[in-house]
């Protein structure tokens, strides 16, 4: 993350999604609405324009795209499943009790927007990089910010968490909550990452989930998303954003039981690699 710039990333991913619903079969598994949702905010943002998105919709950059798949084999793909697996478990938490959503490093996602119409007693809170979520807060305001939606401005590199929901009235540290860190951890140290945790399980009740992807590692601890994995490096380490953090799968148990979580396989689904990473979800 570029310091006083917009996350590159999240910029890059809410692109991909409009790109991916352009495959044929994609767009019914993407969330209904998702791809137009993008597309508005990232028009009434700012953040792209009338060329980018009719670029980032050419059978072109698609088929790009396809042919770049050898670097790391599904993760185009992945960021629909991806996007599907996240929305689908903040509303089962909200179905099974939950009556918060926080979703850290939201970047451009448009979940917690097309939501919260849906479950007006639920509030909704989104933690960004200043930076990048004032941008965003620019398009939600122009495409309508519903009263049980939150965009919160903070860099949890520099703040603890519970400081900064300690500053917001409406958040309940004692409500069953969802919290979701959708390709985030790999950005992060491995220290903050443990930190992270260790603070989202001190601002929810019982009951709450924490759902997260995460990159795994090898034998030696290093990342390992196969053949091109030191290409893959390099790439992420030039452009400025950097993968941090990863963990062998068989680690992850421990390590969130170390944090006061317990991963929940029923939940969480088959552990199996989707693209690059894994999908884990905790329960406290």
């Amino acid at each position: 993350m570029r310091k006083d710039k917009p996350s590159r990333t999240a910029y890059k991913v809410a692109m991909n999604i409009i790109t991916l619903s352009m495959k044929p079969g994609m767009k019914g598994v993407l969330p209904p609405g998702t791809a137009e949702a993008t597309e508005r905010l990232l028009l009434e943002a700012g953040a792209a324009n009338e060329f980018s998105i009719r670029c980032a919709r050419s059978s072109r950059l698609l088929a790009l795209y396809d042919k770049l798949d050898w670097m790391m084999p599904g993760q185009f793909d992945a960021f629909g499943l991806r996007k599907t697996y996240f929305e689908n478990q903040i509303h089962s938490a909200i179905d099974n009790g939950a009556t918060q959503v926080l979703v850290l490093g939201a970047g451009y996602d448009t979940t917690c927007w097309r939501s919260a119409p849906k479950y007006k007693k639920v509030r909704f809170f989104e933690i960004d990089h200043p930076a990048t979520s004032k941008m965003k807060k620019k398009g939600i305001a122009a495409m309508g910010l519903w009263d049980n939606l939150h965009l919160i401005p903070a860099d949890l590199g520099r703040r603890n968490l519970i400081d900064v929901l300690q500053g917001e009235p409406l958040w309940d540290p004692g409500a069953r909550s969802v919290i979701t860190a959708e390709g985030l951890v790999m950005y992060l140290p491995e220290v903050a990452v443990r930190e992270m945790f260790r603070r989202c399980h001190a601002v929810c009740g019982e009951g709450s989930r924490m759902v997260f992807t995460y990159i795994p590692a090898d034998e030696d601890g290093k990342p390992d998303v196969g053949r091109w994995t030191g290409l893959t490096l390099w790439m992420l380490k030039v452009s400025g954003e950097p993968w941090l953090w990863c963990i062998r799968p068989g680690d992850i148990r421990v390590f969130a039981g170390q944090t006061g979580w317990k991963i929940d396989p029923a939940l969480s689904g088959p552990s199996v690699k989707h693209g690059v990473e894994f999908y884990s979800v905790a329960v406290k």
